[in-house]
């Protein structure tokens, strides 16, 4: 294992030994191959550089509490990167050589796979481009597919302790755009948004669906979850959502696990102040619990998660944690062992 110190790594990139590589030209993927080189070589006209068409991926590996090194659900990452290239008219990476890519990048690099319980984790990140000169408006011919990973520390240092977010005045996806999908464009429009709320003393943003500005969406990179007075666990459904991974997997440990009614519906935000909890999701944090919605100034408390995250949030968090981590029996096909 890599000498590093685990318990005060950042959520940062950090260089690793190897990393995958797979090009598609002339119609095919080639075979794929490790390497060390870690650097991206292209055209200066390349598709990805003129006209963003990019995709990319999350999944993190882990060290159980017996040791094995697993990783989550990866699967689910494989076909949601097959429904971003389909979107971009870029060519689908097979999702069993995803699985496979995923394994190979973890096993040569096991020894950044941080030791259980330091909080830490290794952090995958695949991504797609096109590769060959594009100057007219039109899909590149050649591809890139790679996948990295770096280690990371905790999203939170010291406890999740619950956020202040603001309702945006900018809108993330358009009607029958691109929000269902983990385009790189995106995230690029999301980032002066980030930026101004942060400016302005918040950690995020809540986006509100771009028709009629009157239901709730997600954030930049995180799902919604809310909680009523009488338990039930309630996400927002639209078309421009995209589909977590992290939130449907605790919709069915809330369910299944907990006991706990679940609905995934249209959320209006004028019934947002009526929830008791809130919290976002995600890869990187799992959830994120949110204590206060400003709304261009009035503020919407959530009275059980103001100063601390709830206790429905939390019961999400520590089931859901403790079946990547090992610590509770997983659902048939959630976790992956890399030998």
């Amino acid at each position: 294992m890599s000498n590093l110190d685990w318990g005060n790594l950042g959520f940062g990139y950090r260089q690793t030994n190897q990393r995958y590589v797979s090009n598609f030209k002339n119609g095919a993927w080639d075979a794929g191959t490790m390497t060390t080189d870690d650097t991206v070589t292209i055209s200066e006209c390349a598709g990805v550089l003129q006209y963003c068409q990019a995709c990319f991926e999350g999944l993190k590996a882990y060290r159980t509490e017996d040791g094995r090194i697993v990783t989550f659900r990866p699967d689910l990452n494989a076909a949601r990167m097959a429904d971003s290239a389909k979107r971009l008219e870029m060519p689908v990476f097979p999702e069993d050589r995803f699985i496979e890519a995923v394994k190979q990048v973890v096993a040569a690099n096991k020894d950044f796979v941080p030791p259980y319980g330091s909080g830490a984790t290794l952090y995958l990140r695949p991504y797609m481009f096109g590769s060959s000169p594009v100057i007219g408006v039109k899909p590149a011919e050649e591809y890139q597919f790679r996948m990295f990973c770096t280690p990371v520390g905790p999203y939170f240092k010291g406890g999740a302790k619950p956020i202040t977010i603001r309702v945006c005045d900018y809108d993330r996806a358009a009607p029958h755009g691109t929000g269902h999908i983990k385009a790189g464009l995106n995230y690029a429009m999301s980032l002066h948004a980030i930026v101004e709320a942060h400016n302005e003393g918040f950690d995020e943003n809540m986006y509100l669906d771009a028709a009629t500005r009157t239901k709730v969406e997600e954030t930049g990179g995180a799902n919604f979850l809310f909680v009523t007075k009488d338990n039930k666990v309630v996400t927002p459904k639209s078309d421009s959502i995209l589909p977590s991974i992290t939130r449907r997997s605790l919709m069915y440990v809330a369910k299944e696990y907990c006991g706990l009614e679940v609905e995934e519906r249209e959320v209006f935000f004028d019934e947002v102040e009526n929830f008791v909890e809130c919290g976002l999701c995600g890869t990187a944090a799992v959830i994120s619990p949110v204590g206060k919605i400003n709304d261009h100034g009035r503020e919407i408390v959530m009275q059980n998660g103001s100063t601390e995250m709830g206790p429905i949030t939390k019961k999400l968090y520590d089931t859901l944690t403790g079946i990547q981590m090992g610590r509770i029996e997983a659902p048939e096909g959630w976790i992956m062992e890399i030998k």
